[in-house]
This record gives C-alpha cells, structure tokens and sequence, in this order.
C-alpha cells in the first residue's frame, strides 16, 4: 500500500450485484477510485457479479462506495457486500483486471 496512507486507512474487498457486466461498469469503478485516491483492482466474476478490492482513507473509501452504488448509466447496482480487508500490502494505483 502507497505510504500516502495514514493510520485512517482502511480496505473492503466488494462483491457488487445487479446489472454490472457488459455496462462499463469496471471502467467506472477504476474511475470513482483514481477520482478518490483509491488502491486496488476491479474483475468481473463467473458468477456474473463485479468483484473490487478497494483502499485508502476511510472517507474516501466511504464516498467511493456510495457511487459505486449508483454507477453508471447503463447499470443497476442492486447491493454491494463488503468484507474488511488488511490495507496493508495494497497494490500502487488501481487496475482491471480480467
């Protein structure tokens, strides 16, 4: 994880359901992420939901939630699960992965 990060720092691995493929959801993830100063990666699932490990100051990470929710247009955001991940070991930047 950057050294930018202070002890605020927090990170959510994020399973986000609905109509999230096939939309330009991941590139907008990548975007609210860049946007907030974020860390991490975004794929899409097998299983046909987006999966992101995402990282950084809490309110950051919080407001960048609350848009992923939204999203953007073409998709429909029906819930995101989140689970506590260390923030420690983050990659640098944020990519898609495939």
């Amino acid at each position: 994880m950057s050294e930018k990060f202070e002890t605020g720092a927090v990170a959510f691995q994020l399973a986000i359901f609905g109509r999230v493929q096939g939309v330009g959801y991941r590139a907008f993830v990548r975007e609210v992420a860049l946007a907030h100063g974020l860390c991490g990666h975004v794929r899409n699932a097998p299983e046909g939901h987006v999966e992101a490990l995402i990282g950084g100051e809490r309110g950051a990470v919080e407001a960048a939630i609350a848009r992923l929710a939204e999203g953007p247009p073409g998709a429909r955001v029906s819930r995101i699960d989140r689970i506590a991940a260390g923030a420690a070991g983050l990659p640098a930047g944020f990519s898609i992965l495939r």
